[in-house]
């Protein structure tokens, strides 16, 4: 017995030591894990992903890395969208510049114009109104019937205006659009805050413009109209690119709304260019 009682004796203590050994191995490699990941947050803390210090851990790094990699990722494909739109609608713009059979199609059937108003007008009410921006295929197709809508209506105004006043509009526009990209990337002024004041000028453009459809305006007035048309789209421009970058600012589009948000740029750029257009058109006048 007193051999048994020993026998146990010891094989409780192995089992503790044993236990105690895993323990202190469980320690270490927690302690191990750790500096690890502290290390891993300080390498990726340069990059404005975490901070150890703050109470960031690898966890916080990984996911905010993983949020910036989306962003990137939606930002291409607006972009990628907004390239091919402008490419069919200025090419529609060019066309009756080059081709007189063309630009006599389009002076002489004005219901293709109205028709295609409808339909800009109903696909935009249905991208915006609906969840349908972010159901594909339907979103693309509403963003196809809206490109070529649009474009069309652009080949109108395009037959009943100078050769060499568009290609100035498209000229001056493209200039302007880059230089207000190149600003909304870099600058770290948020101008998403001043959705609401833009929002109330182009209410104030759009009664403008419907009081200068039925009274006759002088050629200054004019140009007041599409000088500060030209402001707002140009304000709008940058709101959107700074919605559509997010990061620190306020306001900022889901990475699930990049047909919206490309139709938004896109209606920001034409608007412009049709603003910059009635401006050239005013002053030869």
């Amino acid at each position: 017995r007193a051999a048994q009682s020993q026998k146990a004796t010891n094989s409780f203590r192995k089992r503790q030591k044993l236990l105690c050994s895993k323990r202190s191995y469980c320690t270490r490699l927690q302690h191990r894990i750790k500096r690890r990941n502290n290390r891993a947050a300080k390498m990726y803390s340069g990059y404005g992903y975490g901070d150890p210090e703050s109470g960031g851990n690898f966890q916080n790094t990984f996911s905010a890395f993983e949020e910036k990699s989306i962003r990137l990722g939606f930002i291409r494909k607006v972009y990628g969208i907004l390239s091919v739109q402008l490419f069919i609608s200025f090419a529609f713009v060019l066309i009756p510049t080059v081709n007189e059979h063309v630009a006599l199609f389009a002076r002489n059937n004005p219901w293709l114009l109205i028709l295609s108003l409808v339909i800009a007008f109903g696909s935009m009410i249905t991208l915006a109104c609906c969840e349908v921006h972010r159901s594909f295929p339907t979103n693309f197709i509403c963003l196809g019937l809206f490109t070529l809508a649009e474009s069309f209506m652009l080949m109108a105004v395009g037959a009943t205006t100078k050769p060499e006043i568009v290609l100035w509009a498209v000229i001056i526009t493209a200039v302007v659009c880059i230089a207000l990209t190149i600003f909304a990337f870099q600058t770290k002024i948020d101008f998403t805050v001043f959705n609401g004041i833009m929002f109330v000028l182009l209410i104030v453009l759009m009664v403008m413009g419907i009081i200068m459809m039925f009274i006759e305006w002088s050629r200054v007035l004019h140009l007041v109209y599409a000088g500060l048309g030209a402001f707002i789209f140009s304000a709008y421009l940058v709101i959107d690119t700074q919605m559509i970058i997010g990061g620190s600012h306020k306001y900022q589009f889901s990475p699930e709304d990049y047909v919206f948000a490309a139709i938004t740029l896109y209606v920001d750029i034409i608007n412009l260019f049709l603003m910059i257009l009635t401006i050239l058109q005013a002053s030869r006048d």
